[in-house]
């Protein structure tokens, strides 16, 4: 690159992988100089501590989000925007020529691809679309449907899953099963299990306004991520084995150069038009046919396993948006097999603001 000094403004500066994310930017295979913006709509997140300066802004869903968050970038001199919150997609998309317009860079596809990646159901066709695997599934929109749907599907026998068409970050995912509970099952399993039984989701889904629910096979093998770059000069696709997941978050993870699911990725973000850093992920059926459960159209809480595999795709986003060329390439084989493993760190604020830390 030619800039020896690029400022990023990085959206969900209380996100989990926002420690992963800087790490990337400021470890660049260029030795590019990065200076790191951090914002969130919340105060105190680990981002405001890690980052070079820290901006709080509304929520994406706010009328005066884009506004805020044009504001900053100007005063701040923003090159290039890089967001890590799902929500906030569309609206980025929407307004890029406002922001184009003052000289900043967004990592955001076009508003039609966003529209369809945030959408699960529209995911799930695409994947159809390109010959992609992916679980069998129905739309369910009323109590009476979604009772048929998941009994079409083997339920109380077997477990199905329910999620909304439109969500993010496990919310609203259940899992039906009619698995009794045991003494060692109790004194094994932490709470939060997405495992429910119908009836008590019936009960939850009757307290409102019935949501759009997708109703699909459940599928009991192991669960991988792929995180994928795809720019005007070719793409890349680095599958990793999530082996330890807690709240939806990978605390372990083995990159496995599956040419499948390589394959699979590849395929699908052509079919969706993504650009830039983003991701799929997959789970193996009872044959053991991945199959693709959702996609995740930003950068994602452990994308900085790709940097280690010798795939900076975060940087790379931030390339792309400015415009250089960037020619990606394929993970060594000898780093198949690698592993990432996350753990509990901290930071210690202090009364008067000083920091200790992070370990």
């Amino acid at each position: 690159m030619q800039k020896k000094l690029i400022t990023v403004l990085v959206t969900g500066g209380g996100a989990p992988g926002i420690a992963g994310t800087l790490y990337a930017l400021r470890n660049n295979p260029d030795r590019v100089q990065v200076r790191v913006i951090a914002c969130d709509m919340r105060d105190e997140v680990i981002g405001k501590y890690l980052a070079d300066e820290f901006y709080v802004v509304p929520s994406a869903e706010s009328p005066d989000f884009i506004d805020a968050l044009l504001e900053v970038a100007d005063h701040a001199d923003v090159n290039v925007i890089l967001p890590q919150v799902t929500r906030e997609l569309l609206s980025l998309s929407e307004n890029l020529h406002r922001f184009e317009a003052q000289g900043i860079a967004i990592a955001v596809a076009s508003k039609a691809s966003i529209e369809r990646a945030n959408d699960k159901w529209m995911v799930l066709e695409a994947a159809k679309a390109c010959g992609v695997p992916c679980p069998e599934g129905v739309l369910a929109y009323s109590e009476i449907e979604l009772i048929q749907a998941v009994k079409a599907f083997g339920y109380p026998a077997r477990k199905v899953v329910v999620k909304p068409r439109l969500s993010n970050g496990l919310r609203g995912l259940r899992i039906l099963s009619e698995e009794l509970w045991d003494v060692t099952r109790f004194l094994k399993e932490k709470p939060g299990s997405l495992e429910i039984r119908l009836d008590e989701l019936l009960a939850i889904l009757r307290n409102g306004r019935w949501p759009e629910l997708i109703v699909q096979e459940f599928l009991p093998g192991a669960e991988y991520t792929v995180d994928v770059f795809r720019g005007h000069y070719g793409a890349v696709a680095i599958p990793r084995l999530r082996e330890e997941i807690r709240s939806g978050i990978t605390f372990q993870a083995r990159v496995e150069l599956r040419a499948d699911l390589e394959r699979f990725a590849l395929q699908l973000a052509e079919e969706l038009d993504l650009r830039y850093a983003f991701g799929f992920q997959f789970k193996l059926s009872e044959e053991g046919i991945p199959k693709l459960l959702e996609c995740n159209p930003r950068v994602q809480g452990t994308m900085v396993t790709a940097m280690f595999a010798g795939c900076n795709v975060i940087w790379w986003a931030v390339k792309e948006a400015l415009g250089e060329k960037v020619v990606p390439n394929r993970p060594s084989p000898s780093v198949d097999g690698m592993r990432f493993i996350r753990y509990w760190g901290g930071l210690t604020v202090y009364g008067d603001g000083k920091t200790a830390g992070p370990i």
